[in-house]
């Protein structure tokens, strides 16, 4: 289907049957309307259930033979997670789906009754208001190994931000009990420093054990680049330490379960990132990616899951929009305001292309010298970030150039687009 708003105008045809639906936790509320707006039918309301779904497909049946409608299309807003179960069984039934976005529903609420009273009985009638008019998108829902690689990330991402958690309460614990600890270890996950910390995390007990006993400690769990100057350094800290003494049995305790808490996540982490490189693996020409120089694994992979399946996409500009990272501007007369990014998109997406940008910049010539010709040229010069942006755009004109087309990456080429003056403009 065509995403323009003409296009999506001259799908809502005669034949077709607007349901406008109000997604719940617990229940949907559905309203019918024809292609000019009448209402067909009472609200519906429906359980987010098997029975309730049945229940929906039935009411919808009934309405289509009762006016003689041949097609549905079913217009709902993007609540949370709830609309995922009705959304498979409307796409098991063949009814189109339409998203409308949050924002357009709760500026237009108020056309109808110029009263800004929110409803579970109005909304439905709102939402389908947006689609006849055309103000409505298509969701695109993962599916296959794409499927699988969003959840993974999914779940990545979430343990990821527990081990930072985790890492946040550890420099706590220890500015608060042990603060001379960061003379020896200025990370706070060091495998040999948690070790020591998980059996003697306090001071006095660090110096009970002594240097010989720190040693034979790291030498029956066979940990390498530690040795004796790292437990002296250990030792002479906790001589010297000043740290509270009090409540340190229960302290113990915490520290403990946050270590052990650190070394499960630490292994799920370990886990989970294996599973996502080898479902990246099973996708074409990823693999060629990796000669980028500047590009790891986890960037493919995390691209590839917020993007899906990228063919999907007739051109890069149309993944930089997807990215919100499209240009915009406000002008109006005379005026013209500073031109931006829209933000209009996915932002999870555009979070991992800037970390990319960010290594290759620094670590990869090519993108180097992008960059530096960017905020340097003579006519119109970036500021430093949005040479920065420019460099996640061109990102995103690499890779899918090389996923849809299965090219060789080439710095050559990338360097062509460097728009370089002729000695007849010099001169």
């Amino acid at each position: 289907m065509k995403f323009n708003q003409n296009s999506k105008i001259s799908q809502v045809k005669e034949s077709s049957l607007i349901v406008g639906i109000d997604i719940g936790s617990t229940t949907q509320y559905a309203r019918a309307f024809d292609w000019r707006g009448i209402e067909l039918s009472k609200t519906f309301k429906f359980a987010n259930s098997s029975i309730g779904f049945e229940k929906f497909n039935d009411w919808l049946q009934k309405v289509c033979q009762k006016h003689q409608k041949t097609e549905i299309i079913a217009g709902l807003e993007p609540t949370g997670h709830y609309w995922f179960n009705l959304c498979e069984n409307m796409k098991n039934h063949n009814i189109t789906i339409a998203m409308v976005n949050p924002y357009h529903v709760k500026q237009t609420k108020e056309l109808d009754d110029n009263n800004q009273t929110k409803n579970d009985s109005k909304d439905p009638k709102v939402i389908a208001k947006l689609v006849i008019n055309g103000r409505f998108s298509y969701p695109y829902i993962p599916e296959g190994i794409y499927a699988d690689l969003r959840v993974a990330d999914r779940c990545r991402e979430k343990i990821v931000n527990e081990l930072n958690g985790i890492k946040n309460r550890l420099h706590r614990w220890v500015s608060i009990y042990f603060p001379e600890y960061k003379l020896a270890y200025s990370a706070i996950d060091s495998k040999s420093g948690l070790m020591i910390l998980k059996e003697t995390p306090l001071p006095k007990e660090i110096v009970e054990l002594g240097v010989d006993g720190i040693l034979k400690k790291w030498k029956d769990a066979k940990l390498r680049a530690v040795g004796l100057s790292k437990a002296k350094k250990l030792v002479e800290a906790a001589k010297q330490s000043i740290g509270f003494t009090k409540g340190t049995e229960m302290a113990k305790l915490d520290i403990q379960m946050m270590i052990e808490d650190y070394e499960y996540k630490t292994k799920q982490l370990d886990m989970i990132t294996e599973e996502s490189e080898n479902l990246c693996n099973e996708i074409p020409e990823t693999k060629k990616l990796l000669a980028i120089k500047g590009v790891g694994i986890a960037t493919v992979t995390a691209f590839a899951a917020e993007v899906g399946d990228i063919k999907r996409f007739k051109s890069a500009k149309q993944v930089q929009k997807y990215a919100g990272l499209s240009l915009m501007e406000n002008s109006s007369g005379k005026h013209n305001s500073s031109t931006r990014i829209s933000k209009r998109g996915r932002s999870r997406l555009r979070a991992i292309l800037f970390r990319a940008a960010m290594p290759l910049i620094g670590k990869n010539e090519e993108f180097s010298e992008i960059y530096k010709y960017y905020i340097t040229r003579t006519n119109s010069p970036l500021k430093k970030m949005q040479a920065v942006i420019a460099i996640c755009c061109k990102l995103i004109r690499i890779f899918f150039t090389i996923l849809t087309k299965g090219i060789e990456y080439s710095g050559k080429k990338l360097l062509l687009d460097i728009r370089r003056p002729t000695l007849e403009q010099v001169a």
